[in-house]
């Protein structure tokens, strides 16, 4: 299977990560493509018509996109535990991770819109404080309401909605968004933990976005 990544991209890294969590990584073959809604890449679009990353495109020929059916797909493959679970308050639980980690995704990539992006001229500084009291709201939930946030979480299984915020945590860092563990000690343990499983440590974050 070939996956479309890129190496700066938080949904990208998702499915990486949870590639290398269930052992399914040696079975992709990565291909890192630089995507932009002002520079169009003809081969990102011959797969996906929203011209994203990632996309996977499987042995036969057909292509999955967005990260969260390309997660769902790679879970039915393996044989250890499933990363989403069936059922229940788990099954809920996860995917409420999933949800919020990219809610906190797409207020960061606003946030670099209206500071960095967009020509000066044209950023909104309204829009930018609105989609940072998010971002802040966000950290503040998970710091008062997550039950996962566990110190053992450099060793204990984990599942898809800990992985996507792990990879969204990581990505904020990385782009030096408004920061997450000043004030909030479970969050900031956990993220900590989570940086030296074997999965992060293969899938390190790099580049820069050009538009």
């Amino acid at each position: 299977m070939e996956l479309l990544y890129q190496t700066h991209s938080p949904y990208a890294h998702k499915v990486l990560l949870l590639a290398h969590e269930t052992g399914l990584a040696e079975r992709l073959h990565v291909v890192h493509h630089e995507t932009s809604p002002t520079r169009r890449n003809e081969a990102v679009f011959r797969v996906n018509p929203l011209g994203k990353v990632p996309a996977l495109v499987l042995d036969d020929g057909t292509v999955l996109f967005d990260s969260n059916v390309i997660c769902e797909y790679l879970d039915g493959l393996h044989r250890g535990t499933p990363q989403i679970p069936a059922a229940g308050r788990a099954r809920l639980l996860c995917l409420r991770r999933q949800a919020l980690a990219q809610g906190l995704c797409e207020a960061g990539i606003a946030v670099r819109q209206e500071t960095e992006r967009r020509p000066e001229p044209l950023r909104y500084p309204a829009m930018r404080d609105g989609q940072i009291a998010k971002l802040i709201a966000g950290y503040d939930f998970l710091e008062r309401e997550e039950p996962a946030l566990e110190p053992s979480a450099a060793t204990a299984p984990v599942d898809l909605g800990q992985i996507a915020l792990a990879t969204a945590l990581n990505w904020l860092a990385f782009r030096k968004l408004p920061p997450f563990e000043p004030g909030r000690p479970r969050l900031s343990a956990w993220y900590r933990a989570f940086l030296q499983r074997p999965s992060m440590l293969a899938t390190p974050l790099s580049g820069e976005t050009v538009d």
